[in-house]
């Protein structure tokens, strides 16, 4: 359970530094996502039921996109590059022509949606990434006791060097070029993760993901 995760990390002074930091940086500047936002991957996706997990880096940090899922953004702004880019690998994939950029209902199914950092500065990407990184090492350390199948799939080398914590002999990996416009030319296209994770999952007999 992921409370239980909470109450150890709790009890650590990186913990307590950490929020002190948080707190202070929402109560003086503009940040993203919205405060109680902020842990919703964790509210939303619960440990037992993880059967996927997308590592991503930092919440958007312009106004009204960050959600607190990695990747998700809300349906009445205009959809991300790097999301508008998922959806079409989803399209090529599965067939799935996706319009809802709110990715709640992947969560709801087991996809945890983590980003490295789960707090940034407005106009200012990776501000609060160093001082995050620790507790989201962490969850993902957590998540390796999970002897349920889960699925990693790590987009691009900032996800990927995150590739040493999973050693889980039940999990598996999926990687490739992030989807960014930057990314998604360079092996994201065609990497096909979505039925990749259900055949996984399909294989061991885990109900599928409706992506």
């Amino acid at each position: 359970m992921w409370s239980e995760f909470f109450n150890e990390i709790k009890q650590t002074e990186y913990y307590n530094n950490l929020k002190h930091f948080i707190n202070n940086e929402y109560n003086n500047k503009v940040c993203y996502p919205p405060y109680n936002d902020m842990f919703k991957a964790y509210h939303l996706t619960e440990y037992e039921n993880v059967k996927c997990v997308i590592i991503g880096q930092d919440p958007y940090h312009t106004k009204g996109y960050a959600n607190g899922l990695a990747f998700s953004v809300p349906n009445d702004v205009k959809i991300s590059p790097s999301l508008a880019n998922i959806f079409k690998e989803l399209e090529s994939d599965l067939g799935i022509k996706r319009t809802n950029t709110d990715l709640s209902d992947w969560a709801k199914q087991g996809v945890f949606l983590l980003n490295a950092g789960l707090s940034v500065v407005e106009g200012n990407p990776s501000s609060h990434i160093k001082y995050w990184e620790e507790f989201t090492n962490k969850t993902i350390e957590y998540l390796e006791k999970n002897n349920n199948v889960i699925v990693y799939i790590l987009w691009g080398n900032y996800a990927r060097s995150k590739k040493s914590l999973i050693t889980n002999k039940n999990h598996y990996v999926i990687e490739s070029a992030h989807p960014s416009p930057l990314g998604a030319f360079k092996g994201f296209f065609g990497s096909k993760p979505f039925s990749k994770v259900n055949k996984i999952l399909k294989e061991n007999n885990i109900e599928e993901i409706k992506w």
